[in-house]
């Protein structure tokens, strides 16, 4: 979960905690390149406009990158148009339910390959 909000974060590590998830923080796009190299996600969930690298930088070198280019990203932002590359756009304000469905959604089929 990338997102410069520290009382956001934590909302939405409460979310998805209480969905059965584990969560990894980190509050730009650096630190988030950083920890999805050290530990694969299933799925990396981002803000957009964030200080020292944003979304649309993350996600553009996220896919760049044949060892990370496979991972899931569901970009939630106020700025949609930004997020390109992202596989799944979640436009704020946006509902718990509303989020945790999106994300879910995102990791069913993956759930589904052997």
């Amino acid at each position: 979960m990338v997102d410069d909000e520290p009382d956001l974060r934590y909302v939405l590590r409460r979310y998805f905690e209480g969905a059965g998830h584990e969560v990894v923080e980190a509050g730009h796009g650096a630190a988030a390149l950083e920890s999805v190299r050290l530990s694969p996600p299933d799925v990396v969930i981002t803000d957009m406009m964030m200080p020292v690298m944003g979304g649309a930088e993350l996600i553009r070198r996220l896919r760049a990158d044949p060892t990370t280019a496979q991972i899931l990203i569901l970009a939630v932002t106020g700025h949609p148009q930004l997020a390109k590359g992202a596989d799944a756009v979640l436009a704020k304000p946006y509902q718990r339910d509303q989020l945790l469905a999106t994300a879910h959604a995102l990791l069913t089929p993956k759930a589904d390959q052997p």
